[in-house]
């Protein structure tokens, strides 16, 4: 049985999550912890949960998904894994960090890139990368398929989707995404987006007003 917990970060109210095991192995998705006290409050429940880090898993690279990815990558020592079609978006996050107010984020470097549809382990966990652009050319949802659980960045939200007006983004991409990837998924599979409440992929299906099953 895997444990998740979720963070609300930075001024963009960004979702950052961990997920660890039953023997304390755990990895950070999307860390945007910028403010010294958010990156406290992350340090002190790892260290009071015992959670062993083995790396970052970005689902895309817009700023508010990024700015604690250097910190954490020191802090603990662990790689960092993004879609290659992400690169793009990672090399200007510091242009967008100047523009939206973050003077002090420091850019990381990629050690991993990931395969569509390649599976991830860590520990007992087992996690299933499924290409979702739309959002973000390389946008990512990290699907726990054992546990039915959908970590979906910002391509699907509690009855609203990504948008699609920022640079390198398109409209028909995002709605291709989610039917032939996202709503193929069983209907009790959580969704834990990027920004809001979780939901799951049958309550999208029926009330989500952008795109219904």
């Amino acid at each position: 049985m895997l444990q998740l917990k979720s963070f609300c970060f930075n001024t963009f109210q960004e979702n950052t999550y961990i997920i660890w095991d039953s023997e304390g192995i755990g990895v950070i998705i999307d860390p945007g912890c910028y403010a010294y006290e958010e990156r406290q409050t992350l340090k002190q429940f790892i260290s009071d949960n015992n959670i062993q880090l083995q790396a970052i898993l970005n689902t895309h690279a817009h700023i508010d998904h990024v700015l604690g990815v250097e910190f954490v990558k020191n802090e603990y020592q662990i790689p960092f894994y993004l879609h290659p079609k992400e690169a793009v978006i990672l090399k200007d996050a510091a242009n967008r960090a100047q523009v939206y107010g973050f003077p002090h984020y420091q850019p990381a470097d990629v050690d991993v890139w990931y395969t569509d549809n390649e599976v991830l382990e860590f520990g007992t966990m087992k996690i299933k990368i499924l290409f979702v652009p739309g959002h973000a050319p390389g946008h990512v949802a990290l699907y726990l398929e054992g546990e039915e659980k959908l970590i979906a960045g910002d391509i699907l939200f509690r009855r609203s989707v990504g948008r699609t007006d920022f640079p390198l983004c398109s409209h028909e991409d995002l709605m291709n995404s989610i039917r032939t990837q996202l709503y193929t998924l069983s209907d009790s599979v959580e969704v834990f987006p990027g920004h809001g409440g979780k939901t799951t992929i049958g309550e999208e299906k029926i009330h989500n007003p952008f795109i219904k099953g």
